[in-house]
């Protein structure tokens, strides 16, 4: 049995590794976890003992295994149930990232085999983010970039956001930029990395360098 400080752990190397198996240096869980680097490496030695992890001094982690397969599940509880608090109790997108925080750690396979049913068996998050299947297998787009790779005059849609906190969703929906929204680069400028949007066909709007490091878009013809 995991403690759930065990768990987010684990949950925090596969989102740093995540689509690529590579080890992740302490350092970078510690910023994640906004948590001192000796604490890190005392639950790396506490995690591989266990078999969840393997840690190499000096070179970082990986997960095993079994700590993938936990992992995912993991992220599969969380998903589904921020899919379940905006479509079903009608929280906002920017709301239901620490409830599902909560939410994640409840054991019960069946429950969620059971949400997900419910929900029809959607295959992607509010944020736009894959949620992994019964066996953990995670199912990514494979045209999906980000808007600051997207070349001039290219029609494309918003499919997922990088950046979590409430403050960038709340932004980027005020901005109109949410998921679904049509979107095709007009212009790019080279002063500060900013771009000028046409959004949905009919509204033209810049859009700062930062946001568009943070927005995920897949070409309209695949979406």
């Amino acid at each position: 049995m995991l403690s759930q400080t065990e768990e987010n752990y684990l949950k925090a190397i596969f989102k740093l590794s995540e689509t690529e198996q590579k080890s992740v240096p302490t350092n970078a869980i510690a910023n994640h976890l906004q948590t001192s680097a000796a604490s890190v490496t005392d639950m790396l030695k506490r995690l591989t003992e266990k078999g969840y992890t393997l840690y190499e001094k000096y070179k970082g982690v990986r997960l095993s295994e079994t700590g993938l397969k936990t992992a995912t599940l993991l992220i599969r509880r969380h998903r589904l149930w921020e899919v379940f608090m905006v479509e079903k109790l009608n929280f906002s997108w920017d709301e239901v990232h620490p409830i599902a925080e909560q939410l994640e750690h409840i054991k019960s396979e069946e429950l969620i085999n059971r949400l997900e049913k419910f929900l029809d068996f959607p295959q992607f998050d509010p944020h736009g983010d894959p949620i992994p299947d019964r066996e953990g297998n995670v199912r990514y787009r494979n045209h999906q970039v980000l808007l600051a790779e997207l070349d001039n005059n290219i029609s494309a849609v918003i499919v997922g956001v990088k950046e979590h906190s409430p403050a960038f969703l709340k932004y980027v929906e005020q901005l109109g930029l949410t998921l679904g929204t049509a979107i095709q680069v007009e212009e790019k400028f080279e002063y500060d990395g900013a771009v000028r949007l046409l959004i949905n066909k009919k509204i033209h709007q810049i859009v700062t360098n930062k946001v568009i490091q943070n927005l995920y878009v897949a070409p309209a013809k695949t979406v």
